[in-house]
């Protein structure tokens, strides 16, 4: 398992010249950072390609919070290696281990399309860990596959709000966001606010956030969808949003890359957590026994 400086220093090809140091006291500051143009036109086709059989069948959001016009792709890494690069990608490492440690997790990995008129979401934020403030245990990677904008639902975000306490606001995630189909009726919406920050980047860009950041996807007011991937890491005492180790089955974990195996699940974190019988998990794989 590589070290944090190791992730740091293969990220510093996408940092345009500013130092991680620096990148990192605005993450530090602000709760989320964008760095532009980070993947090249090729991978973009590549990554598109490889989704294309799954993303008109994905699952249609079965609430106001997954959203009703949007379709969502789980269980990414078995689908394709492409998939698995991107969650290992130097650049969200970098930022994902600083904040959670050399073994962090992937939480989550999932393809959002939002469909033209799609609500914005209730706002929220992606972590747990008990009472707010707190330090985050959790990091959002947000990879946009079209240029996100003001009108086709870039992800908005709440500048600082991850130093936040327990504060209740106007149009915060609730129960009813589960179950309520006439939630967003004929209402508007209740939590607009002019502190809120659109997530506006080229696609190919990357935005990432800390787990505590209030945030909500936007409202897709254009004619066309808008596509991203969000890999979401956690810090490697904590519990997956995604069964990983399930997601994946053992023949195809077996065949990912080694960080990937890790991120997913086939890893130990100090001293011993994520043991299986007693031994490194990893030596459950197949032709990785003994």
């Amino acid at each position: 398992m590589d070290t944090v400086i190791d992730s740091i220093d293969k990220a510093a090809p996408w940092l345009g010249g500013r130092s991680f140091d620096d990148w990192k006291a605005e993450f530090d500051d602000r709760g989320f950072v964008i760095i532009e143009n980070v993947l090249s036109a090729d991978e973009l086709t590549a990554i598109r390609t490889a989704l294309a059989p799954y993303i008109d069948g994905g699952k249609s959001g079965r609430n106001d919070f997954e959203g009703y016009r949007t379709n969502r792709v789980y269980a990414m890494l078995a689908k394709s290696p492409v998939f698995a690069d991107l969650a290992i990608h130097p650049l969200a490492l970098a930022f994902a281990e600083a904040e959670l440690g050399p073994t962090c997790l992937l939480s989550a990995c999932l393809a959002i399309n939002l469909h033209p008129g799609e609500t914005v979401q209730p706002w929220h934020f992606d972590d747990s860990g008990g009472p707010r403030p707190r330090k985050a245990t959790g990091v959002s990677a947000f990879w946009a596959f079209d240029e996100t904008t003001e009108l086709n639902g870039a992800t908005e975000v709440i500048p600082g709000s991850h130093l936040w306490g327990e504060v209740a606001i106007d149009g915060a995630i609730a129960p009813e966001s589960f179950t309520d189909p006439t939630l967003r009726d004929g209402k508007g919406d209740p939590g607009a606010r002019s502190d809120a920050v659109k997530l506006v980047m080229p696609a190919g860009s990357l935005a990432i956030a800390k787990g505590t950041l209030v945030h909500r996807g936007g409202a897709n007011r254009s004619d066309r969808p808008r596509l991203i991937i969000t890999p979401q890491y956690c810090a490697g005492w904590v519990r997956q949003l995604e069964n990983m180790v399930l997601a994946v089955p053992p023949d195809i974990a077996a065949t990912l890359p080694e960080r990937a195996r890790e991120l997913i699940g086939y890893s130990i974190h100090p001293p011993f957590m994520g043991y299986v019988d007693g031994v490194h998990p990893k030596r459950g794989l197949p032709g990785r026994g003994g």
